[in-house]
């Protein structure tokens, strides 16, 4: 099902008491600023997978300029462009969605990153049917400020009662290389954390596996219940046509441009094969979707969710 709530301008009408979804992901990332854009308030999108149930939650969307520069570095730029005009797509601008995960289990409430905006997060929860004090675990990614940037508000924890979990390699990494983000939002919280490994059990049904590349801990989990499986890419590849049906191309804000070009590329040939569904931080709201293989050896193609998750 999905719930969409009331625009900025029709918050303002009712005299501003919903937060407005205005995100500057740039920021986030140590990046120049993208175009602020307006987004709808509090979108949810909630599907069954087996006992589990998925919402997905869009904590932000933006528009930015000169795609090449962050999705195809060193890419010729006719191919870009030839690329971009065969998915109807402007060469010139791409838009992007930031989208939390919120995973409900038997027995917890799961929190897949935190985006950057508390106040907009509160509002998803609530039109999800929860308050932050539901959620039970918060488990990252990587640490990236619009993964991160949720977690604290005025210097408190926005999930008071939740375990953080996040991997081990990724908080060594920026332990010794603090941003801005990091040290805010994470440093407060990490003496009390739960850090992780490579194939670790974080609860029944979700196990972390790692990603490296984006970061040099970024990890992605695979969930399963009763049969069915589904798989969190966090950053993996973060543009739906571009990291998707060239993913030897570097991304700007790859830490290890390499290394990111060859995870993408293994990400995108374990959902082809094994045909599973995933969901992916940056994909196009509200982010669920499939991998199949493209029309040449190597190359892969985005498939859209739409009613294979309907009872």
């Amino acid at each position: 099902m999905s719930n969409t709530g009331i625009s900025r301008r029709s918050a303002i009408l009712l005299g501003g008491s919903v937060p407005a979804m205005m995100v500057l992901p740039a920021l986030a990332q140590g990046q120049a600023p993208a175009t602020e854009q307006e987004a709808p308030m509090a979108q949810t999108h909630t599907v069954q997978l087996g006992g589990f149930q998925i919402t997905t939650m869009l904590g932000g969307a933006a528009m930015r300029e000169k795609p090449i520069e962050t999705f195809g570095v060193g890419a010729d730029a006719a191919e870009f462009e030839k690329l971009s005009e065969a998915n109807f797509i402007p060469s010139d601008r791409s838009g992007q969605s930031f989208t939390l995960t919120l995973v409900k289990t038997p027995d917890a409430l799961v929190l897949f990153d935190t985006g950057m905006v508390p106040d907009v997060n509160k509002a998803a929860l609530a039109a999800a049917g929860y308050a932050p004090d539901d959620v039970t675990h918060v488990v990252l990614t990587h640490m990236h400020g619009d993964h991160v940037s949720g977690l604290m508000q005025e210097g408190k924890p926005v999930f008071a009662k939740a375990q953080l979990i996040a991997p081990k390699d990724e908080n060594d990494y920026w332990a010794a290389n603090p941003s801005e983000a990091y040290t805010t939002h994470v440093v407060p919280l990490i003496d009390k954390a739960t850090l992780i490994g490579d194939g670790d059990q974080v609860l029944p049904g979700i196990t972390a596996a790692a990603a490296y590349g984006h970061t040099p801990g970024h990890t992605i989990y695979l969930l399963e219940s009763d049969g069915q499986k589904l798989l969190i890419t966090g950053d993996s590849f973060n543009h739906y046509v571009y990291s998707v049906q060239r993913p030897e191309w570097h991304v700007r804000f790859d830490v290890d441009k390499d290394m990111g070009a060859t995870t993408r590329k293994a990400v995108l040939a374990r959902l082809a094969a094994d045909r599973i569904p995933f969901i992916g931080y940056h994909m196009p709201f509200p982010a669920l979707a499939f991998i199949a293989p493209g029309e040449a050896e190597g190359t892969f193609r985005y498939v859209p969710a739409t009613y294979q998750f309907a009872g």
